[in-house]
């Protein structure tokens, strides 16, 4: 067995790994990379591979990071099967459908500016091939996936669908077992299971993104979120909270209701303003046999039949005037929307009207890359620039850690504890899907338990 590191290696996105092994070829993860445009469109526009040499694809979650480059390998021909959770598959509609759209209107975008026709990267044509192409796999089946490989989801607790992936590969009466972390969540997330490390393995790939610090505990997320509101309402302020549509989205909504319900927040209007994001809430909505039902909130509400992210104080926003008027609105609110990282969507229009504003709150609840507008937040650089304008940022920036759905260092450390449980033989684990500085001290972390860890760069090519 043959591995090579693509993407996601020494950097937090472009999520892509190669397994070569009884002549056939598995790709695991095709994401988008994120940051500087100029870097970024070179990365996404080279495939890891000519599709010609793919014979599978597992998926481990929607997140564009992790599935946002598979209609490109579908436009480039790519015609074989792409296993993926049913959620997950629900998810990639929306997701993919909405990257498009972007991957379009920055092409026209482009064009316009260079004065020559540039392609998109793909179209909805290509995301609906790729739909066509996904097989809906269930946790805990094992799948053939192709010539001596088989495929087992086990539930990593990170959103919706999200799986850790557990890949057989087997030569006459030899079997290794390689196991791909993908994005372990957190135990104790609202709505979303605890991680489940996948039993036995042989060689372990393993996310790091924060392998290097912990975060703020999930109760005391819900505290702080609260502190927020109250705080920013009192000075007559708006809280912009850039978040993914997928996930994030939908925790905030769930304690905001939480909080809402116990007296702990004023009841203000709460703006949920991202046509993906209320879109998604229908997936989580229609996918409830996922959720934590070790959950009272959960536990009772489903019990009543009633649905976790719609009451009286929350608004689904559609239309584009609709979002306008948001800002146009004076007094307390919250408005959450896309995209996670500040690049897109219509948080910037949000941020442009209201960074300003002494006032208001940015609530940054996620990781943000390196030069991305949300990094520049965290930094609280002076100015920040929107849609090309310098903006100046005023308004007061806080930053809730606990609201990661990401497994932090003493998290991540306890999964790999729970791998390594059954696993006698596990002796190397290859980090990837973190910075260097996360990396580095991870791996250090990992020595120390007696384990190999690796650091692989984009290229890396290693054989079990």
């Amino acid at each position: 067995m043959e591995l090579q590191f693509s993407g996601a290696a020494r950097e937090v996105t472009g999520s892509c790994h190669i397994v070569r092994a009884n002549g056939k070829t598995l790709v695991i993860d095709c994401g988008l990379f994120q940051g500087r445009r100029a870097d970024v469109h070179r990365k996404n526009t080279t495939l890891p591979l000519p599709v010609d040499q793919i014979d599978a694809v597992v998926l481990s979650h929607a997140h564009i990071d992790h599935a946002g480059r598979l209609p490109l390998l579908v436009r480039a021909g790519y015609r074989g099967p792409i296993f993926a959770t049913p959620a997950t598959v629900d998810l990639c509609e929306l997701m993919l459908a909405d990257s498009a759209h972007i991957q379009v209107k920055d092409a026209e975008f482009l064009s316009r500016r260079r004065k020559e026709y540039l392609e998109p990267l793909y179209d909805a044509r290509d995301v609906e091939a790729t739909l066509q192409q996904m097989r809906r796999t269930p946790y805990r089946t094992i799948t053939n996936i192709t010539a001596g490989m088989r495929a087992t989801f086990f539930d990593a607790g990170h959103i919706l669908g999200s799986a850790s992936i557990a890949v057989d590969v087997s030569s006459g009466s030899a079997t290794k077992r390689l196991v791909f972390s993908g994005d372990v969540g957190r135990a104790g997330l609202p709505i979303i299971r605890d991680p489940e490390p996948p039993p036995g393995a042989d060689v372990v790939i393993m996310e790091s993104t924060y392998g290097n610090r912990d975060h703020a505990s999930v109760t005391g997320a819900k505290a702080q979120l609260a502190a927020v509101v109250r705080e920013t309402a009192a000075r007559g302020g708006k809280v912009l909270i850039p978040a993914f549509a997928v996930g994030r989205t939908q925790e905030l909504v769930y304690d905001l209701h939480q909080l809402a319900d116990a007296g702990e927040i004023p009841r203000l209007p709460i703006a949920i303003d991202s046509p993906l994001a209320t879109k998604t809430t229908d997936v989580f909505s229609r996918n409830a046999e996922l959720f934590d039902d070790t959950e009272p909130f959960v536990r009772s509400h489903r019990k009543l039949g009633e649905d976790l992210f719609e009451f009286p104080l929350v608004r689904y926003t559609e239309s584009v005037e609709e979002s306008k008027e948001l800002d146009r609105q004076h007094g307390p609110m919250v408005i959450i929307a896309a995209s996670g990282m500040a690049e897109s969507g219509r948080i910037l229009h949000h941020l442009l009207n209201g960074a300003s504003d002494s006032r208001n709150t940015i609530l940054v609840v996620g990781f943000m890359a390196e030069h991305t507008l949300g990094r520049r937040i965290v930094e609280r650089h002076p100015m920040v620039k929107v849609f090309g304008d310098e903006i100046p940022l005023r308004a007061a920036v806080e930053i809730i850690d606990g609201y990661s759905a990401h497994a932090d260092r003493t998290e991540l450390s306890a999964w790999i504890d729970g791998v390594r449980a059954q696993s006698p033989a596990l002796t190397d684990v290859w980090l990837v899907h973190g910075e260097p500085t996360a990396q580095d001290t991870f791996a250090a972390s990992l020595t120390a338990k007696g384990l190999r860890a690796h650091c692989p760069t984009a290229g890396t090519r290693i054989s079990i």
